[in-house]
């Protein structure tokens, strides 16, 4: 009910059934047609539907300083202990860093627009009220090392969405922000992808001009070049694991830190941030291929690895790389497109992906708990929210207005040509 009574608010329901698509919108979760891709009208009015579901019950209460009264997470069933406040900070770091692109676009009249201007003003209002020590939505200062990976996701949605989120923010805001992410400088990550977290925080302080320490974005960075183990892969430390921490966290963080690095011309050791930027690119463009690949004909993908119940982020590359125009030629815009999609759809067809209240559930392709770690909550599933980034592209961009096309697994169990895959060394 809260859903409903938000649109009908704050875009009117007929409004939102006619500009975006009234198919979309009524069957929005529904499973994926049986052809395999709606239009890209269809499509985005679907994409930007689960957007919704996902944002407005975090920042319509988080703007108000009310998410930690209103949210009460759901813990793993193995839950190590630490403090529940953490969820907080999962929540909002990451469903912010899914929103950004989308945010920094243009405002427009439509029913969309109205949309993502209401969802911007509360997100600029839940900045203020994460690190305001007297709001009821204070997001810091928990004892726990978690901190550091949700303020990582935090400060990542600041570099995406510079104009619409950082520079917004009022000057006291802005001193708590930049206060508060120095002062994580004291958790020490470990030798996994925890290093492209602080390495990422120290990114974002360079991008707003503020001190920054290069030895934390030089150690990530080499790093994973070592731990690079090839055909687009890398390995999370000094051994393999065969999950999805690339697209959850590796590939998108490797390649956006450096952007910052080379557009703020950074002095950064020996290493040549332009050339380990265009490599990072096109490790990030051979393991998009081997993503899409993965999705089956219906719009399954193997659920593989830990942390199954980020749902979605598994597709955070396909949509960095759409967002930033970088989709190799192996994967057209409407191919692209249509198996992302597809891929939604198969995982939020099922309604207990969202609670009664409609926060989202524990689970993989619906409320599944027992298949959560250890360091799991219901905060922590929104990071599912980083497959929406496609939608940073306007919808008269050609990856909303082209054709659905059949992507590669549809062809191949069709019986019709699809293209052969080999090693790319990069």
């Amino acid at each position: 009910m809260e859903r409903r009574q938000f649109i009908a608010a704050a875009m009117g329901a007929s409004a939102l059934a006619t500009s975006l698509g009234t198919e979309a919108v009524a069957q929005a979760g529904a499973a994926a047609p049986a052809a395999g891709g709606g239009t890209g009208a269809d499509d985005r009015a679907y994409m930007v539907d689960l957007l919704q579901r996902m944002a407005s019950p975090v920042l319509g209460a988080m703007a108000k300083g009310q998410l930690q009264a209103r949210f009460k997470p759901e813990v793993s069933p193995t839950w190590d202990g630490r403090p529940i406040k953490v969820a907080y900070l999962e929540c909002f770091g990451r469903l912010i860093a899914g929103l950004a692109p989308w945010l920094a676009l243009l405002d427009t009249d439509d029913a969309e627009g109205k949309l993502r201007a209401t969802l911007r003003a509360q997100a600029v209002a839940s900045y203020a009220q994460a690190v305001d020590p007297k709001s009821g939505d204070y997001l810091f200062g928990a004892p726990s090392e978690q901190q550091l990976v949700d303020s990582a996701y935090f400060t990542n949605a600041l570099i995406r969405a510079p104009k619409a989120l950082w520079e917004p923010l009022d000057a006291k805001t802005k001193a708590r922000i930049v206060k508060e992410i120095k002062g994580l400088r004291s958790i020490s990550p470990p030798y996994t992808n925890w290093l492209l977290f602080a390495a990422m925080n120290e990114a974002f302080l360079l991008s707003i001009g503020e001190e920054w320490d290069p030895v934390r974005i030089d150690l990530a960075v080499r790093k994973m070049l070592e731990w690079y183990v090839g055909d687009g892969w890398y390995a999370d430390g000094p051994h393999f694991h065969f999950d999805y921490y690339g697209s959850y966290v590796i590939h998108p963080m490797m390649v956006e830190i450096l952007e910052v690095l080379v557009s703020t011309n950074a002095h950064f050791n020996s290493l040549k941030s332009k050339e380990l930027l265009e490599q990072a690119k096109k490790r990030m463009q051979r393991y998009g291929t081997s993503l899409e690949r993965m999705i089956g004909p219906e719009g399954s993908f193997p659920p593989i690895g830990r942390s199954l119940t980020y749902r979605t982020a598994v597709f955070q590359p396909l949509g960095l790389l759409a967002w930033r125009k970088w989709l190799p030629d192996a994967l057209p815009v409407g191919q692209a497109r249509a198996a992302t999609v597809a891929a939604q759809r198969a995982v939020f067809s099922n309604p207990t992906n969202f609670d009664d209240k409609g926060y989202l559930t524990i689970g993989f392709a619906g409320h599944q708990p027992t298949l959560a770690d250890w360091y799991s909550n219901a905060g922590s599933m929104y990071l599912a929210s980083l497959s929406l980034l496609a939608l940073g592209l306007p919808a008269t961009d050609p990856y909303w207005t082209a054709a659905p096309e059949p992507w590669t697994s549809k062809r191949a169990f069709a019986g019709t040509h699809f293209a052969k895959d080999y090693y790319v060394e990069y």
